[in-house]
C-alpha cells in the first residue's frame, strides 16, 4: 500500500535499513562468527571479528536489496511483503538499487582491504548467485528454487572460515553443505503458513505446487541429511564431545519436529518446524563454537 505525501527522513532510514532484511543477516551471522572460531581453534582477534561481521552485513544487506528490488511487483501482492519499503513508497525504486549497489560495492572493498581477498570475492560471489540464479532465474521457474538458490546463504561460513584462514578447507566444505541442507526444510515450513501468497503471484515454491504430504516427506529428507552432515562434521573438524553430543541430540528433535509435522500436516505444526529450524542453528553452531574452550574427557 503506497503511502501518501513525503515520508520523513526518519521513514526513510528505516525503508533503507529494512531493504537489507536485517533478521536474516542476523541468521548468516549466526553462523560466520562460531565458524570462525572453529577455524582459529580458540577465540580469534576481536578486529577480525568485527571487520568480517561488518564485511558480511554490508554484502548480505546489498543482496537483499536487489532481491527486494527485483521482487517488488509481487511484493505488492502478497500479503507477506506488503509493507516492504518498495511496496509502501517510502523510496523509489532507483533509490533503491543504487544503494544496494552501493553497500555491495563498499562490503567488498571492505574485506579486502580490512580481512582478506578471498572473503571479498566470497562475499560478492554470493550476492551475483543470490541475484542472477535464485531472484532472476529459479524463484519464478523452478520448484527446486529454494533448494539450489539457497546456496548463496551457506557462503558466510566459507567467508568465515577464509577470514582467519585465508583459504578452504573440508570442514568448511561441510560446514557449507550443512546450512545448504539446512535452508529447504526450514524454509518450506514457512512457506506452508505463505503457500496461497506465492500461488497468488506464480512462485512455484514447493508448499505451493506440491501436496502438503509431499513437501512434508521432503522435509524430512532433507532433515535426515543435515543431520548426518552435522555428524559427519564431527571428526572432519576433530570437533570435541560437547559439539558431537550436540549435534546428535538437536539432530534428533530437529527430525522429530518433522515427523510431527508429516502426521498432523498443520499449519501450527510447520511454523513449529520453522521456529525450531532457528532455534537448531544457533544452538548447534554455538555449541560448534564452545567446543572449542571445552575439553569432555572420555
Amino acid at each position: 500500500m503506497l503511502t501518501t505525501g513525503s515520508p520523513s527522513l526518519r521513514a526513510q532510514l528505516a525503508g533503507y535499513v529494512a531493504l537489507t532484511k536485517p533478521r536474516i543477516i542476523e541468521l548468516l551471522l549466526v553462523t560466520t562468527v562460531p565458524t570462525m572460531v572453529v577455524a582459529e581453534g580458540g577465540l580469534p582477534s576481536i578486529w577480525l571479528m568485527i571487520a568480517t561481521v561488518i564485511g558480511g552485513t554490508l554484502a548480505a544487506g546489498g543482496a537483499n536489496a536487489i532481491n527486494m528490488y527485483v521482487d517488488r511487483d509481487i511484493d505488492a501482492i502478497m500479503e507477506r511483503t506488503q509493507n516492504r519499503p518498495l511496496v509502501t513508497g517510502v523510496m523509489t525504486p532507483r533509490n533503491a538499487l543504487i544503494f544496494a549497489i552501493a553497500i555491495e560495492i563498499m562490503a567488498f572493498v571492505w574485506l579486502w582491504a580490512l580481512v582478506n581477498l578471498l572473503s571479498a570475492v566470497l562475499a560478492v560471489a554470493a550476492c551475483l548467485f543470490y541475484v542472477f540464479v535464485y531472484t532472476l532465474w529459479l524463484k519464478r521457474t523452478s520448484q527446486r528454487n529454494i533448494v539450489i538458490g539457497g546456496a548463496a546463504g551457506a557462503v558466510p561460513v566459507l567467508i568465515g572460515w577464509s577470514a582467519v584462514t585465508n583459504s578452504l578447507d573440508w570442514p568448511p566444505v561441510v560446514l557449507f553443505a550443512i546450512i545448504f541442507y539446512w535452508t529447504p526444510p526450514h524454509f518450506w515450513a514457512l512457506a506452508i503458513k505463505y503457500k496461497d501468497d506465492y500461488s497468488a503471484v506464480n512462485v512455484p515454491m514447493l508448499p505451493s505446487v506440491a501436496s502438503f504430504r509431499t513437501t512434508s516427506i521432503r522435509i524430512i529428507g532433507y532433515t535426515l541429511l543435515l543431520w548426518a552432515l552435522t555428524i559427519v562434521f564431527w571428526p572432519v573438524a576433530e570437533m570435541g564431545w560437547l559439539y558431537g553430543a550436540s549435534a546428535v541430540v538437536l539432530g534428533a528433535l530437529f527430525t522429530w519436529f518433522t515427523v510431527k509435522l508429516h502426521r498432523e500436516q498443520t499449519t501450527r505444526a510447520a511454523m513449529q518446524v520453522f521456529g525450531w529450524s532457528i532455534t537448531y542453528v544457533t544452538l548447534l553452531f554455538g555449541a560448534m563454537a564452545l567446543d572449542q574452550f571445552v575439553e569432555i574427557p572420555l
